[in-house]
């Protein structure tokens, strides 16, 4: 009987951890590690927040250090549609930089640790060319195709002026969205966050005085602001959103932060991460 009963027990606390059982009134957070990219079903579970009465208020933890350009305006879009609706407040832990930025700026209110590393307002566009390579070891590639740009950049050819002016073009584009995603979301004028986004990292008490975070603190600050600022009682439990089933509960600790971890480096970035990139680079890395 007894084994009975944890069994049961254990299979509750599971659906509870998966979301599967109903909750009362509570903060929710969101947790944004690693690279980002594209995650449906992450987009589809922050969309649902917006019309769930239960969530008084979102907490967005974000340690990242970008990723492309596509994930972060995704992600960015799905927190401004639940911002809309409800308070949100964003925690950034060490590293919250250009993609991590990006995500962020929807938000009502944003904490960063002083030593927080953010900011990194831009957009790259990153490629390989290997005929000096080939050459060397005798081998010639043949391209057929449609138009003289079609296969700009090429790893087999140098690219050609008119494929740099084009995909700077692309890249300039890009970043005027990711400053107008900052100046709509800090109201900042677009010059002044121009003069900002030259690329480079600031620590949180940089960001601070330049207006690009609002505070220095973490998730206890975030909770007394939604008390103080927008009457969210501070006793409310914090859930954490999970988009995952019992399985993916079932993996706790280090072990499950490693595995999940290299789930998504081997699987969805690997296939994701071919196109414009805003994310931080340290020199040599």
């Amino acid at each position: 009987m007894f084994a009975v009963l944890a069994l049961v027990v254990a299979a509750l606390a599971g659906l509870r951890g998966a979301g599967l059982t109903p909750l009362g009134a509570h903060i929710a957070r969101i947790t944004v590690n690693g690279l980002i990219t594209e995650d449906r079903k992450t987009t589809t579970a922050i969309d649902a927040l917006a019309d769930d009465d239960h969530v008084k208020a979102v907490i967005l933890s974000i340690d990242s250090p970008g990723g492309s350009v596509a994930g972060g305006e995704t992600l960015h879009d799905a927190i401004a549609r639940v911002a809309a609706k409800k308070p949100v407040v964003v925690t950034m832990g060490g590293l919250a930089a250009s993609a991590g930025y990006m995500i962020a700026v929807p938000a009502s209110r944003i904490f960063a640790r002083e030593a927080t590393l953010t900011g990194s307002i831009g957009v790259l566009l990153e490629t390989g060319e290997a005929s000096g390579l080939l050459g060397k070891l005798g081998i010639s590639a043949e391209v057929v195709r449609s138009g003289p740009l079609k296969d700009e950049p090429s790893l087999v050819r140098p690219l050609s002026p008119a494929g740099r002016d084009v995909l700077q073009g692309l890249v300039n584009d890009m970043y005027d969205q990711f400053v107008g995603m900052v100046a709509e979301g800090r109201h900042m004028e677009p010059a002044k966050v121009r003069s900002l986004a030259d690329g480079r990292a600031y620590t949180g008490r940089q960001a601070l005085g330049l207006g690009l975070v609002d505070a220095i603190g973490g998730e206890r600050e975030a909770k007394d602001w939604l008390a103080s600022a927008r009457g969210i009682p501070a006793d409310l439990p914090v859930q954490d959103l999970s988009d995952g089933g019992i399985a993916s509960h079932a993996l706790s600790g280090q072990l499950g932060m490693m595995v999940q971890g290299m789930w998504k480096m081997l699987i969805s970035q690997s296939v994701s991460l071919d196109g414009a990139l805003a994310v931080w680079q340290r020199s040599g890395y």
